[in-house]
C-alpha cells in the first residue's frame, strides 16, 4: 500500500510543464524574429547606389563615362545608380548615347537634379525623361530644350525647313519618352517648340518630374518603393538606407572633357599653330614642332567632336598656311597680315551658333589669341626682314670688302689668312709687308685681290679681322 505522503499528483504537475513550454516556444519566436529583422536590416545595409557627377557640358566624354558608370554600377550589383546633374545642355549625339544607355540599363536609374542652383537644360531635359525616377533639389530649373543649330534662321528671319524638321524630330522623340515614363508629354513639347523653363516645384506639379529632394538621403528615402519598367519589366525601386558609391571619371576622361570646351580647344589649335611654325622658321629644334603637332592635333580633335563651323577651321588652317609661306617668300608681310585676318574670320565663325553658352568660343578668347598671334608672327616676319637686308654671311659675296691679314710678303703676289683659311692673293697697290691688313677688292676661285688698308685714304684699320694666324 503507497503512502499518501510519497503519492505524486499528475494533475498539479502538468500545469507548470505546459506554462514551461509555452515560454520557451515564446523565446524561440522572439529570438527568430529578432534575427529576421536583424538579416533584414543587414540586407538594407548592405544594399549600396551608385553615383555619377554629370557636372558640364553634355559631350562625347561626358556620354563615355555615363554609359562606364552605368555598366559599372550593374556588375557590381548595385540597387540603382543616380545622375546628380547640372548641365546646360551640349551635343544631340552625346544626349542620344546617354539616353540609349538609360533605357538599356538593367537598374533603375534615377536622375537627380541638383545642387541648389542646378539646372537640366536642352539635352539634360530628354536625359531627365528618360530616367526610371527623375528629382530635382529645390532652386533648380528644367526646360529650354530647343534643338540649336549652326545655321541659323533664314534671311527674311524665318525658320528655314531643316530647323522644322530639326524641331519635329526632337518633339516626337521627347514625346516618346513622356509616354514611355508615364511624364506630362504636353509641356515636353513645349519644352522643345517654345523653349519653356519651369522650376522644381512647378515641374512636380506638372508631373515632368517625381519629387523634390534637399539632399541624396531624401532622394533614396523617397525613390523607395517606387514601381518602374526596366527593360521591359516592373520593378520596384529598393534605396531604403541604401549607401551611395560614388564612381568618378577616370584622369583620362576629365583631360578629355577638360579640352572638349570650346575655348581649350582654340587655343590649343592657336599654341600648336604658333610652335609649328616657330619649328619651320627655325629648324634643328625638335621641341617646339612635336608640341605643337601634339597641341595641334588635340585641339583638332576636341573641335571634331563639337558641332564645330568646318569653314572657320578651313579659315584657320589657311591662315597657318599662309604664315608658314610667309617664312619662306619675301612678301613683306603681306602673307602674314592676311593670315591673321584669315584666323581672326576663321575664330569668329567657330562663335557663331545661337547656343553661345555651350558650343561657342568666347570672342574674347578669339581676339586674345589672333591679337598674342598676330604680334608673334610680325616679329618673326621683322627679324626675317631685316636679315634679308644683311650682306651675306657666307660665299664669295660675303668676302667682298672682307680683311684679312698677310702671311707672306705681297710682291705683289703672296699668301693672306682670311677666316681662318690661307688664300692666294695679289696686291693691286704694290708690295705688302707680312702681318700687315688689307681689305679684299675681288675674288677669282681661290685668288683674291686686294689692297693695303693704308693707302684707302681717310680710312683707319678697323677692329674686327678676319682671322689671326696661329
Amino acid at each position: 500500500m503507497t503512502s499518501p505522503t510519497h503519492r505524486t499528483d499528475s494533475t498539479r504537475i502538468q500545469p507548470y510543464r505546459v506554462l514551461w513550454h509555452a515560454v520557451a516556444t515564446a523565446i524561440v519566436l522572439a529570438g527568430l524574429l529578432l534575427a529576421g529583422i536583424a538579416g533584414v536590416a543587414a540586407q538594407d545595409t548592405n544594399r549600396q547606389v551608385g553615383l555619377l557627377d554629370v557636372d558640364g557640358t553634355i559631350s562625347p566624354v561626358m556620354a563615355t563615362y555615363v554609359g562606364r558608370g552605368i555598366d559599372r554600377s550593374a556588375e557590381r550589383g548595385d540597387s540603382a545608380v543616380i545622375l546628380r546633374m547640372d548641365t546646360p545642355g551640349g551635343l544631340s549625339s552625346a544626349m542620344d548615347d546617354i539616353v540609349s544607355d538609360i533605357l538599356a540599363s538593367p537598374i533603375p536609374v534615377i536622375v537627380y537634379v541638383a545642387p541648389e542652383g542646378a539646372r537640366a537644360g536642352s539635352a539634360g531635359v530628354y536625359i531627365t525623361y528618360a530616367a526610371h525616377v527623375a528629382a530635382m533639389a529645390p532652386a533648380t530649373n528644367i526646360g529650354s530644350a530647343t534643338p540649336v543649330q549652326l545655321g541659323g534662321e533664314s534671311d527674311d528671319g524665318e525658320e528655314t525647313a531643316m530647323d522644322r524638321k530639326v524641331v519635329n524630330d526632337a518633339a516626337a522623340k521627347i514625346r516618346g519618352l513622356a509616354e514611355q515614363r508615364g511624364r506630362n508629354a504636353e509641356w515636353a513639347e513645349s519644352a522643345v517648340r517654345d523653349a519653356e523653363n519651369i522650376t522644381a516645384g512647378e515641374a512636380v506639379d506638372l508631373n515632368v518630374i517625381d519629387f523634390v529632394a534637399n539632399d541624396l538621403d531624401g532622394v533614396l528615402a523617397q525613390a523607395d518603393g517606387l514601381e518602374v519598367v526596366v527593360q521591359g519589366e516592373p520593378v520596384t525601386v529598393e534605396t531604403s538606407g541604401a549607401t551611395v558609391s560614388q564612381i568618378d571619371m577616370s584622369f583620362f576622361e576629365q583631360l578629355l572633357q577638360v579640352i572638349t570646351d570650346p575655348n581649350i580647344a582654340f587655343v590649343l589649335v592657336s599654341l600648336g599653330t604658333l610652335a609649328l611654325v616657330f619649328e619651320i622658321a627655325n629648324p634643328g629644334g625638335i621641341g617646339p614642332g612635336a608640341v605643337g603637332g601634339i597641341m595641334l592635333v588635340t585641339g583638332f580633335y576636341a573641335l571634331g567632336t563639337l558641332d564645330t563651323n568646318w569653314a572657320g577651321l578651313a579659315l584657320m588652317g589657311l591662315a597657318f598656311l599662309l604664315f608658314v609661306i610667309d617664312v619662306f617668300v619675301p612678301t613683306h608681310g603681306i602673307l602674314t597680315i592676311s593670315g591673321i585676318v584669315a584666323f581672326l574670320f576663321g575664330g569668329l565663325l567657330l562663335s557663331n551658333t545661337r547656343n553661345d553658352e555651350v558650343l561657342a568660343v568666347s570672342q574674347v578668347v578669339i581676339f586674345t589669341v589672333t591679337a598674342m598671334m598676330g604680334l608673334f608672327f610680325l616679329l618673326i616676319a621683322g627679324t626675317l626682314w631685316r636679315s634679308r637686308g644683311r650682306p651675306p654671311a657666307t660665299g664669295e659675296s660675303a668676302l667682298h670688302g672682307a680683311i684679312a691679314i698677310v702671311r707672306t710678303p705681297l710682291e705683289p703676289d703672296g699668301m693672306v689668312f682670311l677666316q681662318g683659311e690661307t688664300w692666294q692673293a695679289t696686291s693691286s697697290a704694290g708690295p705688302v709687308s707680312r702681318g700687315e691688313q688689307v681689305r679684299v677688292l675681288a675674288v677669282d676661285g681661290l685668288h683674291l685681290t686686294v689692297v693695303p688698308l693704308t693707302s684707302e685714304a681717310g680710312m683707319s684699320p678697323p677692329g674686327a679681322l678676319g682671322g689671326v694666324p696661329g
